[in-house]
């Protein structure tokens, strides 16, 4: 590293307060800080905190604004001390025109001062005092639909994207020749997520209350909210679904086909929702409650390292546009140890597969891959440790960031 930088990541960590994004902000800011950078998380924001623990019916209430946002707030104020952030964050809410944690005075200033921001998800709308930042990164973490949208000229999205310098996207395939995704207006640069490895072995410290290290349960899990509604698109006179429910629906019939048992933490959208829980119970998944574990990063995390591995689904866009998209709790469970099933997305055009990960495309895929797994479980349990190390360690990845970028 050439010099110190100043760098602000700007996420959703107020607005969605839940574990799997919480985890997805930490890793860029440790990783930032491991690699000597000064550090900031400012929120900017001008719609709702979302609440896990109330309901629609409960936005009605006078004061439901006033609750949500100071959920939010106490969310970010919790994650960021308990990892030693605790001066460096501020939640910065537009509709209630309040600034909470850092002053006014030291938000601008730190803006004023910074070397690059990071616009994590890509879901901040930059203004003029985030514009003065002389390098503006769009680091988006679901693609397809954006590049679809600048496709079908949608101004929304071409300004969000305009106002950045540079622009970097999971999905690793795009631009590829068995990619689908329109590529058109910006130059995308491949990222993948940046996991700090020893925060997910059996003795990492980072809010852990494990006793001694984590007793591998019986069962592949993954964490995941059943229905996502409201983001369907369509591109060329076909439909791309965007909730995972539609994939998982393909392999329901999966626990009658092996001996090995699968766990599913679901959260929902609705109680109508709920009336899925059933009809998976009686194929022979096994269902929890995701939104229990995520309201903290702690019991997230234990959740994955007493997981035997993780099955899981993608999105339909991603899967058959071939985005090369991965999952930030995937590269979780493979820190972690965990060998990873996972729907293919291409990204084993990017990552190896076969050892640890394995990618499929129909239900033969998925009991070859089980029964691999099986044969030799601990050697796909260093597997999948190493591929973590390999490809997605925090200082290897955002090194790579700001060298391309140029700072």
């Amino acid at each position: 590293m050439s010099r110190k930088l100043r760098l602000i990541i700007m996420g959703i960590l107020g607005r969605t307060p839940l574990a799997g994004v919480s985890w997805q902000v930490l890793h860029f800011l440790e990783g930032f800080r491991r690699l000597g950078h000064e550090i900031y998380y400012i929120e900017d924001t001008g719609g709702w905190a979302y609440h896990p623990l109330r309901t629609n019916a409960d936005h009605e209430a006078e004061n439901a604004y006033e609750i949500n946002l100071q959920y939010a707030v106490n969310h970010v104020a919790r994650v960021m001390s308990a990892h030693g952030l605790q001066d460096q964050w501020a939640y910065q809410s537009r509709l209630s025109d309040r600034t909470f944690g850092l002053s006014e005075t030291q938000v601008s200033n730190a803006f004023e001062n910074a070397d690059a921001l990071v616009n994590l998800t890509g879901s901040t709308q930059l203004f003029e005092e985030h514009a003065r930042v002389p390098v503006r990164i769009y680091l988006e973490t679901d693609p397809v639909l954006p590049q679809i949208e600048v496709a079908q000229d949608n101004r929304q999205r071409i300004d969000l994207l305009s106002a950045h310098t540079h622009h970097f996207t999971y999905g690793e395939n795009l631009g590829a020749p068995d990619c689908g995704v329109p590529v058109t207006r910006f130059e995308y640069l491949p990222i993948r997520q940046p996991i700090v490895l020893d925060w997910w072995t059996g003795d990492a410290q980072s809010g852990s209350t494990l006793n001694g290290p984590p007793q591998s349960r019986p069962y592949f899990t993954t964490i995941a909210k059943w229905r996502q509604p409201g983001k369907d698109i369509d591109w060329n006179g076909e439909t791309y679904s965007w909730s995972k429910h539609v994939e998982f629906l393909k392999f329901i019939d999966l626990p009658r086909r092996t001996e090995q048992e699968f766990e599913l933490a679901l959260a929902w959208q609705d109680e109508e929702d709920q009336g899925a829980i059933p009809q998976l119970r009686s194929h022979g998944w096994r269902i929890i409650d995701a939104i229990s574990l995520s309201l903290d990063t702690a019991p997230y995390r234990e959740y994955i390292l007493r997981s035997r591995g993780e099955f899981t689904v993608a999105k339909d866009q991603n899967i058959r546009l071939r985005s090369g998209w991965f999952s930030d709790r995937s590269a979780c469970y493979l820190a972690a140890g965990k060998p990873v099933v996972t729907q293919d997305t291409a990204f084993g055009n990017i990552l190896p597969v076969g050892r640890g990960l394995f990618a499929f495309r129909n239900m033969e895929d998925i009991l070859t891959a089980i029964n691999t797994i099986e044969s030799d479980y601990d050697q796909h349990s260093r597997a999948a440790r190493e591929i973590a190390q390999e490809y997605f360690a925090a200082e290897k990845v955002l090194r790579s960031l700001i060298e391309r970028v140029g700072l």
